[in-house]
């Protein structure tokens, strides 16, 4: 559809942009996206500031509730359990899984509910919805990179007390991990975004299911560690779990790089990811209406 303006003249003049349904599930208008970087940037800022705001400890929170989860799982699966961590010491092994599945589980959990969080927005200005699963991803990238900051601590304390803890020269490949836990996650929220606005409980079910998906993961547990049978197919199954034994692999030399569960981990990026991308762009063009 085509806007014009009548001038003074009478004359038809073209408007210098115009608003049209999307009609093509397959598109994604990258160099739209770019053009509203500015804006991407301001909600990043806005998710940040008001993440920990009212509250008494505030940005300690980022380091509080790793820390936090690590001793409660290392009494609980290491000292009770007795879990093996397949020879990297409990601290490390417990903080590694649960910095990256955090974030993954953060990606997911919080692009979930974009939709039905901003709608009051989406209904009033336009801009390329795709901008708040971003920020989110963005924001969530920010609150992990702090958290990483105290593994890096507490790495760094292992390396120079042990002589068992040492990186790889793998450890190239940790931008490239980190990028591919980003976009499943985003990928997966996306679907979910998408699902919810038809089935509205599904929204109660996620988190749920994320908690469920992490106890069948190498967040707990060594691959190497677990006997063959059906419960070591089910967490080789779970898409985070090779990249969970990769992290732990290149930043201390313990347990292997597993290229066909990573090869495998990397195939459903691309799915979820384009699946959520398409799923999306059939649901934006009612999504407003349906909410």
């Amino acid at each position: 559809m085509c806007f014009y303006m009548v001038s003074a003249a009478n004359e038809i003049t073209e408007w210098k942009e115009t608003i049209t349904p999307e009609n093509n599930i397959f598109s994604l208008n990258l160099r739209e996206l770019w053009n509203y970087r500015d804006l991407l940037i301001i909600w990043v800022k806005r998710d940040i500031s008001s993440i920990y705001k009212q509250t008494i400890l505030g940005p300690l929170w980022f380091f509080l509730q790793p820390v936090l989860t690590t001793l409660t799982y290392i009494i609980v699966f290491k000292k009770v359990a007795n879990f093996s961590t397949g020879g990297i010491p409990p601290v490390l092994f417990y903080l590694s899984g649960i910095i990256l599945w955090g974030y993954f589980a953060e990606c997911i959990t919080k692009t979930a509910s974009f939709l039905k969080d901003n709608n009051a927005i989406f209904s009033k200005v336009y801009f390329p919805r795709l901008i708040i699963p971003l920020s989110i991803t963005l924001t969530s990238l920010i609150k992990f990179a702090i958290q990483f900051g105290l593994f890096v601590m507490v790495y760094l304390y292992f390396t120079v007390t042990t002589d068992s803890i040492q990186p790889t020269y793998y450890i190239f490949l940790f931008p490239l991990l980190i990028i591919c836990v980003a976009l499943m996650g985003m990928g997966t929220g996306l679907i979910v975004a998408s699902l919810t606005i038809r089935y509205k409980d599904l929204s109660h079910l996620i988190t749920f299911i994320i908690q469920l998906m992490m106890f069948v993961s190498t967040v707990f547990v060594p691959l190497s560690s677990v006997a063959n049978g059906d419960y070591k197919k089910v967490i080789m199954a779970n898409p985070m779990s090779g990249f969970i034994e990769a992290f732990r692999f290149i930043f201390t030399g313990t347990g292997q790089l597993n290229w066909p569960l990573l090869a495998y981990d990397a195939g459903c990026v691309l799915f979820f990811l384009i699946i959520g991308i398409l799923l999306f762009n059939h649901t934006e063009k009612s999504f407003v209406d349906t909410i």
